[in-house]
């Protein structure tokens, strides 16, 4: 019953079906097949053995990983860049959020949306080279620091400053940009929930909790699902650019692990162990976080 009425969907949209062709076959090719490399990670991978000469270790990359030195500092590392980045950009995004819907005036709102989305268009080097800048010993903060008593240092290459500066730089760069799912979602409020609540006598505060608040709340629980599901991948490419070896104890996460293992130390089959670990957590956190919204809540992504 279930093929008849997929083809009887086919023949009615048979050109959309082929329009949308094209982009399976790229996810297909650029997705799909390369998960066939992931036995990598049971091979101790040479580049001239190939695949298939490769030796058979089973479980020996994954052991090693684990009893590893790095395993406990790179695994601690990327749950608190994450947990900061939960904490305070999530929450962030919502604010902003709602603090642009109360705003009446057109032309404020427009330029508040226009400075707080800029930073997302700018270049990830460019925003690094810009963070390294202002928190080097003779940058901006450093300045600050010394006309408030106290000494010049370069706070980017101090390991306990590293978290605090990554978080703030990460809700300047991203608080705009994502705040606008959730001004979508206040936006599909009707305003007609709005008159009612004001007839009762509902002030602004009320308004805001019990009408804006419940109609915001399912897009918060999807966002907060692919959030949960991306614990594990922290922003990769900004600690790239922004730590180093003096702050490793604490910015070192599992993705740089992977990148100095695979492409600096060649360890290829180990690199990929690593990685898949990582992959596995984060699908078993996206189906877990998602098990328990669709228990408490009538929101879910499936």
């Amino acid at each position: 019953m279930r093929m008849k009425q997929l083809l009887a969907n086919y023949r009615q949209n048979k050109l959309l079906y082929w329009l949308i062709l094209p982009s399976l076959i790229f996810l297909f090719i650029f997705n799909y097949i390369p998960m066939g490399g992931l036995i990598i990670a049971f091979q101790d991978y040479s580049f001239t053995r190939g695949i298939w000469g490769s030796e058979w270790i089973g479980f020996e990359n994954f052991t090693d990983f684990f009893s590893g030195m790095y395993f406990g500092r790179t695994l601690g590392n990327t749950l608190a860049l994450s947990g900061l980045d939960l904490l305070f950009n999530f929450p962030a995004a919502i604010i902003l959020a709602l603090m642009l819907n109360e705003v009446r005036s057109a032309r404020f709102k427009r330029t508040i949306q226009t400075v707080s989305y800029m930073p997302h268009f700018i270049s990830m080097v460019v925003a690094a080279g810009l963070i390294k800048e202002f928190c080097d010993s003779s940058g901006v903060i450093s300045s600050l620091a010394v006309q408030l008593g106290g000494k010049p240092q370069s706070y980017i290459s101090q390991p306990q400053y590293f978290r605090s500066i990554f978080t703030i730089s990460e809700i300047w760069k991203s608080v705009g940009f994502n705040s606008i799912v959730y001004l979508a979602a206040l936006s599909g409020i009707s305003e007609e929930l709005y008159e009612a609540a004001r007839i009762d006598g509902a002030g602004r505060w009320r308004q805001l909790f019990h009408v804006t608040f419940p109609g915001l709340l399912p897009t918060v629980i999807i966002m907060l699902i692919l959030r949960c599901g991306a614990i594990m991948n922290v922003n990769f490419e900004k600690v790239l650019l922004l730590y180093s070896p003096s702050t490793y104890a604490t910015a070192d996460i599992i993705s740089t692990y992977v990148y100095r293992m695979g492409i600096i130390k060649q360890k290829i089959g180990f690199s990929t162990a690593v990685g898949l670990f990582n992959s596995v957590i984060s699908l078993i956190l996206v189906l877990g976080v998602n098990k328990l919204s669709k228990m408490y809540t009538e929101t879910s992504m499936f």
